[in-house]
C-alpha cells in the first residue's frame, strides 16, 4: 500500500472517536497490551513520562519534551488528535513520523489488526511505541487519549506521572461527578512512581489523587501550593514570568520567557516546573539555561499548534483548541482582556457536547460566526445558531470555518478581535494554521 492507501485503510477499518465518538470509545488495555506483546513490548525499552488532565495535557507534553530535548535527549512525543497530518500524533525531536514507518507498520501488523479489531487510537499507539524504539529514543512523553485509567497508553511504568488539572469533559465516559473522573485520571498513578498534579482545585478532587497515590506508594506534589507563578506580562511576543518557592519566598526561575503565551500556561508551567525537578532528582540532566532556551521555543522545538495562536494582525485574530467550560472560560477571559474593539467569534462544535454550559460563557454583546468542523460528529452549524440563540448570541452561519472567518475579517476594522475555536476540529480545519 502507498501512504495515502495505508491512512485510508486506517481510517474506513478502524473505529475513529474523533469521527464517531461513543461507538468507537473502546476502554480497557488488554487489546493495547497484545499489540505490543506481539511487538515485542517496545515501551519497556525506554523510560517514559506520563500526563494526563483535562484541559493541558498537550502543552505540558510538548514543553516537557522540548525541556528534554534542548538538553540534548533523543525524545519522542505522542499526543492526540493531530490537527492538520496524522503524522503529528508520533515525533521524534519534533519531526513527525516517516511515511514509510506507517506504511510498514501497517502492512505488518494488518493479519493482528483484523484478528483482534483495535480501535484507530490502539493501534496509533502501538505504532508509537514502536517507533519509538526503532528511533532508539533516549526518553519518550506519553500524552493520556481520554481519562488514563483505561486510556490505551496506560501500559507503560514512567519515570514521573504528571496530571495537568480535572475539570467537566466526556463525562459519558468518565463519570457524572468531579470525583469520578478525578478517579479516572488518577489510573495513571503507579507504584512508586512520583506524581505531579499541576493545580490544587479543591478537597474532593485531591482527596481522590492523594489516597490512589497512598494506595500505590507514591509521591504526589501539588506544583500550585509548591510554586507561585507571577505573570510579569508580555515582552516581544513572549510571557515574561517568574518561579516563586510558596515556603522560603526565593525565586526559582526569574524572567523566564514563554512562546505558549495562554494565560493558562500559567498553571501548565507549574507542573512543568515540579516534573523537570524530579527528572533532574532521578540523574536528569536538564540545566537551568536549556530550560529557559526550551520554553521560549516551545513551538518551533516540538511543532505544537492551535494554543492560543494568532494569526494575524490588523485585526488580531486568535485561535485556540480550548472545547470545555474550564478551557473556554480562560481564552474568552484573555481575549476580552487584548481587544480593544467589537469581539468576534468564529465558533463550531462537535454534536455529542452538552455545549449549554459553553455557550452561556459568551459575551452577548460579541458578533459571531457560526460553523461546522468537517468531522462527521460535527454539530451543524445551523443548529448551533438556534441553540446560541437561546443564550442571546445571534450571528450568520457558514458551511466552514475558514468562509466564517473570511466574513469576520471582512467585517472587521483593525481593533477589533477574533476569536476561532470551540472545538479542536474547527481549529484544525484553518487554512492559515
Amino acid at each position: 500500500m502507498t501512504y495515502q492507501e495505508t491512512i485510508g485503510y486506517l481510517y474506513s477499518r478502524l473505529p475513529v472517536f474523533q469521527n464517531i465518538g461513543a461507538r468507537a470509545f473502546k476502554p480497557g488495555l488488554h487489546t493495547t497490551r497484545e499489540l505490543c506483546s506481539l511487538l515485542g513490548n517496545p515501551q519497556e525499552t525506554y523510560p517514559t513520562v506520563h500526563v494526563a488532565g483535562t484541559n493541558g495535557k498537550g502543552s505540558t507534553s510538548h514543553m516537557l519534551a522540548a525541556i528534554l530535548q534542548e538538553s540534548g535527549y533523543r525524545v519522542g512525543l505522542y499526543t492526540s488528535p493531530h490537527l492538520k497530518d496524522f503524522r503529528e500524533r508520533i515525533r521524534v525531536n519534533g519531526t513527525c513520523v516517516d511515511e514509510e514507518f506507517i506504511v510498514s507498520f501497517t502492512d505488518d501488523q494488518k493479519s493482528n489488526i483484523e484478528r483482534l479489531s483495535p480501535s484507530f487510537f490502539e493501534v496509533t499507539v502501538a505504532m508509537a511505541f514502536s517507533y519509538f524504539e526503532k528511533c532508539k529514543v533516549d526518553i519518550a512523553v506519553i500524552e493520556v487519549g481520554m481519562g488514563g485509567r483505561l486510556d490505551s497508553t496506560n501500559i507503560i511504568t514512567p519515570e514521573v506521572s504528571v496530571i495537568t488539572n480535572i475539570s467537566w469533559d466526556h463525562t459519558q465516559y468518565l463519570g457524572d461527578t468531579l470525583g469520578k473522573i478525578a478517579s479516572e485520571k488518577a489510573g495513571i498513578i503507579k507504584d512508586g512512581v512520583p506524581v505531579v498534579v499541576s493545580e490544587y482545585q479543591n478537597k474532593e478532587i485531591a482527596d481522590v489523587l492523594r489516597d490512589t497515590a497512598e494506595s500505590c506508594a507514591a509521591s504526589l506534589v501539588f506544583a500550585s501550593q509548591e510554586l507561585e507563578i507571577r505573570n510579569l506580562g508580555l515582552s516581544a511576543g513572549k510571557m515574561i514570568i517568574d518561579i516563586v518557592d510558596r515556603k522560603t519566598g526565593d525565586i526559582v526561575a526569574k524572567k523566564l520567557r514563554l512562546d505558549l503565551t495562554g494565560t493558562y500556561q500559567v498553571r501548565n508551567v507549574a507542573g512543568v516546573w515540579a516534573a523537570r525537578e524530579i527528572l533532574v532528582a532521578k540523574g536528569w540532566k536538564l540545566d537551568e539555561q536549556s530550560t529557559y532556551r526550551a520554553l521560549a521555543s516551545v513551538v518551533a522545538i516540538t511543532g505544537l499548534k492551535g494554543r492560543w495562536q494568532r494569526l494575524r494582525s490588523n485585526p488580531d485574530v486568535f485561535c485556540d483548541t480550548a472545547h470545555n467550560t474550564a478551557g473556554l472560560s480562560e481564552t474568552i477571559r484573555q481575549f476580552a482582556s487584548v481587544c480593544s474593539g467589537i469581539q468576534r467569534f468564529v465558533i463550531g462544535f462537535v454534536a455529542d457536547k452538552d455545549i449549554s454550559g459553553m455557550l452561556a460563557l459568551f459575551p452577548k454583546e460579541a458578533r459571531y460566526y457560526f460553523c461546522a468542523p468537517s468531522n462527521l460528529r460535527a454539530l451543524s452549524a445551523e443548529e448551533l445558531a438556534t441553540e446560541a440563540v437561546k443564550f442571546g448570541l445571534y450571528g450568520k452561519v457558514f458551511e466552514n470555518v475558514n468562509e466564517a472567518l473570511k466574513e469576520a475579517i471582512l467585517d472587521s476594522t483593525p481593533e477589533d478581535g477574533i476569536y476561532v475555536g470551540g472545538s479542536t476540529f474547527v481549529v484544525a480545519d484553518l487554512e492559515e494554521l
